[in-house]
């Protein structure tokens, strides 16, 4: 057996290996992405990495296998994060040991080579994991208030009579309650991912591709907060009707493929006004 044989068939031995381990930490994020509305996107994750791994064959080709000892430290971390989350019944732990360990097994199989070309990727399937709850309530309550305060100045502007206490906004006919599935934190999430990817494919500078990240925060609160004062014009006008069942989850896409749009316009004038990059035969993927 030739050595590119041996590392293959190791390599597939250690994934057989890491599947049978992690089916049922993986088989539980599928669910959360099935049940959990603000992870819907984890569906997205996963391809995008694989994409960015091909992209860099080229790259992985060229780089000389060089086997490191200290992937095995790095692997053995990974498996004591798992079995630290399952002890302690913390999903995210376990599930970010997923990405720990498939680093440890690229180092200990290819070397460091190897490890700084795919980083990107592994770091990317991050954004597949839900945060932790204690961290996700942080978000959504500031949210919950930040989008009830644009909505109800927005609703005020229109002339429309609004009073506001705490996350409710009382109307002359309904009162709305910005509830934490309408505090924006889903599209939040979907916006940062995007902005991740938009980023990557933009521009190779690590600014640029910051800045076109960090643009979609304000996109979304200012988003969300158009939804929430939409709606309590909508409910003004023809009743609380207009603030349930079908209007109201239309208008969430409508909002997203609006915030989406703004997302590509900002994008548009970063590159514009950037200084220019010095021309070069071809792009190297980061």
């Amino acid at each position: 057996m030739t050595l590119d044989a041996k590392k293959l068939t190791a390599a597939a031995l250690l994934l057989a290996g890491f599947a049978v381990v992690y089916w049922q930490v993986f088989g539980r994020l599928i669910n959360d992405w099935i049940v959990d509305g603000n992870y819907s996107h984890g569906w997205l994750i996963v391809p995008i990495a694989a994409y960015l791994v091909w992209e860099r064959r080229a790259r992985l080709v060229a780089t000389p296998i060089a086997p490191s000892g200290l992937g095995l430290v790095v692997f053995a971390f990974g498996i004591l994060m798992l079995l630290a989350g399952l002890k302690g019944s913390e999903f995210f732990i376990s599930r970010v040991s997923m990405i720990v360990t498939l680093a440890g097994m690229i180092l200990f199989l290819f070397g460091w080579g190897y490890l700084r070309i795919l980083m990107f990727p592994l770091a990317f399937l991050l954004l597949m994991i839900p945060i932790p709850a204690i961290v996700f309530n942080r978000i959504a309550l500031p949210l919950q208030m930040l989008a009830s305060r644009v909505g109800e100045s927005a609703i005020s502007a229109a002339n429309i009579p609004v009073l506001r206490e705490g996350n409710v906004l009382i109307l002359a006919n309904t009162s709305l309650e910005v509830a934490e599935a309408c505090s924006g934190i889903r599209s939040l999430v979907s916006l940062i991912t995007l902005g991740i990817v938009f980023g990557y494919f933009a521009d190779p500078r690590g600014w640029v591709r910051t800045l076109i990240v960090l643009s979609t925060i304000p996109v979304a609160i200012l988003s969300n907060g158009a939804r929430v004062a939409g709606t309590g014009i909508l409910a003004h006008y023809w009743g609380p009707a207009a603030a349930e069942g079908f209007f109201h989850e239309f208008s969430g896409w409508v909002v997203f493929i609006v915030a989406f749009i703004m997302i590509l316009i900002i994008q548009r004038l970063i590159l514009r006004f950037a200084p220019k990059l010095p021309a070069t035969p071809s792009r190297v993927p980061a």
